[in-house]
């Protein structure tokens, strides 16, 4: 599929309609979700009906913005005014919300076509969208693996051309790391530049919206549209959105762009390929002009567990609603108060959803609030400290996205922690509140891509895409797509 600039100047220079590059999306969705099931729910009705509006206003000769009539897939944890949003999860399957998610609404009033709702593990809690509670997709590049998580939907809707561009969420690398398995672009924005209004919480202090893309400049132009401050979000940021393609240019000037290798994301556990081809792509990042230097984050090890303690103890407290009182599932045939709650959730929520809970309250329990949450926000200070450094002297930090490519489907479903160690790179960002942008940078022996993980200060987003633009235009990862 095209990228977003050129079906744009199709649309306005009338070589094609709007409706057309929709009905493509929507037979190319219909030919292959039989096998790749990146969507929970198709929205082939609403999606035409959007295009005919902005072709009318083409043919009007009104002028449309750049995402006007461009395909575009939504994680179904955003809630879309008259379209189920289920959030995967048996207790919401058949919740449809009464209001509209600050960002599909920017994206609506931009002219977007919304052609579906994106398959997710259960409330964004996973590693590879094994454990959504309707269906396993797979990895467009092997469909006997999955597509990272939890936004593996959204990943793999793009990776298999079934959308332009799509939206996910990252708690603690849900974005980046599927787009690493899928080998697309994903960005995980600065905490607070994109508004969470109509997002279903998992972690309030971590989650964030983000664009998953084919090119760098697509994944810009679509942050560029959901980014800004919203009255509706508490922790949303009151700042002026720059606009991020002005700086994408196939280079940098040489010794002005400093470039800091995260030295403790190499070495144990790391899958010797990806170490190959991640410092293969920091050279041909020195070779653009960037000056190198490794950098040491002490603390960055510690993201790992202190995640595991902050996002299920906030999780405990945001899944608490979900109680078969106001809305979703409800347990039919309970006693009483306490055994309908019980039953509810019993039958409601998935494995995982319920290890994430019990974790959670365990953790704000008394007795033990001390010990390991209060001690868990201390460590994530020190983890902000660290990167705090590393900014003074450099301006952008790198490391391999994930570990490892994608893993066969049921690998890791038995070991929560072994699946837990796959978001080691992406945590400690989140914990920062900093942006990170994946970008794709090679291939294994399998032909699974890998991804390049690129981290920059609070509200860098622009230099983020700078550096992933110049190393994107010259290379050629981008340019191949899977074969289904």
């Amino acid at each position: 599929m095209a990228s977003i600039r050129e079906l744009h100047t199709q649309l306005i220079k009338k070589e094609r309609s709007a409706v057309e590059i929709t009905q493509e999306a929507i037979e190319r969705i219909q030919a292959i979700e039989p096998k790749l099931h990146s969507f929970l729910c198709v929205t082939a009705e609403q999606a035409v009906t959007q295009a005919r509006n902005v072709d009318a206003k083409i043919a009007a000769g009104e002028e449309i913005g750049i995402l006007a009539g461009i395909p575009i897939g939504i994680k179904d944890n955003m809630c879309t005014k008259g379209i189920p949003t289920t959030c995967a999860s048996r207790i919401l399957e058949n919740f449809v919300p009464p209001y509209e998610s600050t960002v599909t609404q920017k994206l609506a009033d931009a002219g977007a076509v919304m052609v579906g709702k994106t398959n997710l593990d259960e409330f964004a809690m996973g590693g590879s969208t094994e454990n959504s509670a309707f269906k396993l997709t797979g990895n467009p590049w092997d469909l006997s693996r999955v597509p990272g998580g939890s936004s593996g939907g959204s990943a793999a809707a793009v990776a298999a051309g079934e959308c332009v561009v799509s939206l996910g969420s990252d708690t603690g690398g849900s974005i980046r790391q599927p787009a690493s398995f899928c080998g697309v672009v994903g960005m995980k924005p600065t905490y607070g530049l994109v508004s969470r209004y109509g997002l279903v919480a998992f972690a309030s202090s971590l989650d964030q919206i983000g664009p998953f893309a084919r090119t760098v400049e697509d994944a810009a132009i679509l942050l560029q549209a959901i980014a800004g401050h919203d009255p509706k979000d508490s922790t949303s940021l009151k700042v002026e959105i720059p606009d991020y393609t002005a700086n994408l240019k196939p280079d940098f000037p040489k010794g002005k762009l400093k470039i800091g290798v995260i030295k403790e994301t190499f070495g144990e556990g790391l899958d010797s390929q990806v170490e190959e081809a991640v410092k293969k792509a920091i050279e041909q990042l020195k070779e653009l002009g960037a000056e190198i230097q490794e950098i040491s984050c002490p603390r960055f090890r510690y993201g790992l567990p202190s995640y595991y303690i902050i996002a299920p103890s906030e999780a405990s407290a945001n899944l608490a609603r979900y109680d078969g009182v106001k809305y979703g599932y409800r347990a039919p045939d309970a006693d009483n108060l306490i055994s309908m709650y019980s039953r509810t959730r019993a039958a409601g929520f998935g494995a995982e959803v319920k290890r994430r809970i019990m974790i959670g309250t365990y953790t704000l329990s008394a007795g033990y609030y001390d010990a390991y949450y209060l001690k868990a926000q201390k460590v994530r200070t020190l983890i902000k400290q660290d990167f705090e450094k590393a900014f003074e002297k450099v301006d952008v930090l790198v490391s391999p996205t994930a570990p490892t490519t994608a893993f066969k489907a049921g690998e890791k479903t038995a070991d929560p922690l072994s699946m837990y160690l796959v978001d080691l790179m992406t945590i400690p960002v989140n914990l920062a509140g900093l942006p990170g942008l994946s970008v794709p940078c090679g291939f294994d022996n399998n032909g699974l891509p890998i991804g390049l993980q690129l981290i920059s200060n609070v509200l860098r987003e622009d230099q983020l895409f700078q550096v992933a633009y110049a190393y994107e235009q010259s290379t050629a990862w981008h340019l191949r797509t899977p074969q289904l």
